[in-house]
């Protein structure tokens, strides 16, 4: 028995090192060697270095107090990044259960037993302890805990995509709202016009120049703005309550004041696009998620291979409670069990076939991330780059169409012209002013969206490693500092 357990000590130590599944390679992703949308445009500029990239508060190249605001109470109150923050801790935490395979089981089993025989009792009292230990000949335990680590840091950079979209849908919303502050104020100025036109209108049917007619449409010009300005409201109250829900707060609590777009978007620096893959974490979690199949396939493979349990159980057993700890009282067994699959009639390769399969789905998944990530950049580059145009062309609009309806209230008072011709007019320029606003919103939404293409301030190397994941785990605060924190810590 010694001698067995020798042996099967020694296989043990010399077969730690075999390396049982595929070693992970990164796959290969397609990258454009330029932008297409980066030619011709003045919207962003290309980061040279790299230390122009922007990093962590992204949101503050916007240059709003009020936006720094509310982006803060997103890492602090918003429920779906602490609901990404709890499952990455879950994920984090299994790292630490996986670790703990590669050392043994002990425990014990304390017992009192009676028995009664021929009219004589007698006790036992028994103490023993139990150690069970299952080396890691193939790397089964060694390929889980490679799976673990890397499912935490796929669940690690699932948590930074979640927190990069909601701050980035909480930027929409807030630039949406001040573009409906804009329109409001707008409305609130051409209501304003309106009812002096309303009262002219008034006066020159009193005095018998103009018609009834024109009375009433000025009226009715004036009550329709008074409508699309209730129902403006309507929605800016909604984008409130929005944001409120985003920041983790009750609508009612949340108030926020008039304001308005400061400006058109800043230019934003921009990586060169093999960076790209290092600073979006949907394509982090992607590809490690590939890492993680490639462990399973490992797994996989180890079920080819037998198992080695080695067992030993010390003790002490005494009839007598007060003799139970006497070195007379000890008593040991030890051995090792070795065990092996011969027939399982093909579960093994489907189980394998299937690890490999599922490994290829994972990256063709990996390389779909990286190709819509390069659509998305070029598409917000090219929004941006024709909404500029177009914000050029609608502001000389709305200057024509403010000397137009100047034009055409001077031949009103003179007589010479009719009130519908100004109502026409009118429309034109309040339309033209509308369209402006909502191309300047539109452009701020797609700086947003070109930064949250770009991965916000976020980088592949704040990926937590296995190390620091396991002593996040076990409270070690010396080995912590790339490892995800619970939001608003």
């Amino acid at each position: 028995m010694t001698r067995l357990w020798k042996i099967s000590l020694l296989a043990s130590l010399l077969c730690s090192g075999c390396t049982i599944g595929p070693r992970y390679q990164r796959p290969v992703a397609q990258t454009p060697a330029a932008l297409k949308g980066m030619a011709g445009n003045d919207q962003w500029k290309m980061a040279t270095p790299s230390d122009g990239l922007l990093k962590g508060k992204w949101w503050e190249i916007f240059g709003d107090p009020e936006l720094n605001r509310l982006e803060e109470l997103v890492n602090v109150n918003n429920q779906n990044v602490k609901q990404a923050e709890a499952q990455f801790r879950q994920a984090r935490a299994l790292v630490l259960a996986t670790h703990a395979n590669y050392y043994p089981t002990i425990g014990s089993s304390p017992s009192i037993s009676d028995s009664y025989v021929e009219k004589k009792a007698s006790h036992s009292f028994a103490l023993p302890a139990t150690a069970t230990w299952e080396p890691d000949l193939w790397g089964r335990v060694r390929l889980s805990v490679e799976n673990a680590v890397s499912n935490a840091q796929v669940s690690a950079a699932d948590l930074e995509n979640i927190r990069l979209s909601q701050q980035a849908l909480l930027a929409t919303d807030y630039f949406l709202l001040a573009a409906q502050d804009m329109q409001l104020s707008l409305l609130s100025d051409t209501i304003g016009a309106y009812e002096k036109n309303l009262q002219l209108t008034i006066n020159r049917h009193g005095g018998g120049v103009a018609s009834r007619s024109d009375v009433t449409l000025a009226q009715t010009q004036l009550a329709g703005a008074k409508a699309q300005s209730t129902q403006m409201r309507i929605a800016r109250a909604q984008d409130e309550h929005a944001i409120a829900m985003l920041t983790g707060q009750p609508p009612a609590s949340l108030e926020i004041g008039a304001t308005k777009i400061g400006g058109p978007p800043p230019p934003i620096p921009v990586a060169v696009p093999s960076q790209l893959l290092e600073r979006r974490p949907d394509i982090a979690a992607t590809e490690r998620q590939v890492a993680a199949a490639n462990a399973n396939v490992g797994i996989a493979e180890t079920a080819y291979y037998p198992t080695l349990t080695l067992s030993a159980t010390p003790g002490f057993l005494a009839t007598n409670l007060a003799n139970l700890l006497t070195y007379a009282s000890r008593y040991w067994s030890a051995g090792p069990s070795l065990s092996q699959t011969l027939f399982d009639f093909g579960r093994r390769g489907a189980t394998l076939e299937s690890a490999q399969a599922a490994y290829d789905a994972t990256v063709a998944a990996y390389r779909q991330s990286v190709l819509s990530a390069f659509q998305e950049v070029e598409d917000d580059l090219s929004n941006l780059r024709y909404l500029a145009e177009e914000a050029v062309e609608e502001q000389e609009a709305v200057t024509a169409s403010q000397e137009a309806l100047s034009l055409e209230m001077d031949r009103y008072r003179a007589g010479t012209d009719s009130y519908l011709n100004v109502i026409t007019t009118q429309i034109i320029a309040l339309g033209d002013q509308q369209t402006a606003i909502t191309i300047l919103q539109q452009r701020m939404n797609a700086a947003v969206d070109l930064i949250k293409a770009l991965g916000g301030g976020w980088d592949a190397s704040t990926l937590p490693s296995g190390n620091a994941l396991r002593s996040a785990a076990l409270g070690d605060p010396k080995n912590t500092q790339n490892v995800a924190r619970p939001a608003g810590k």
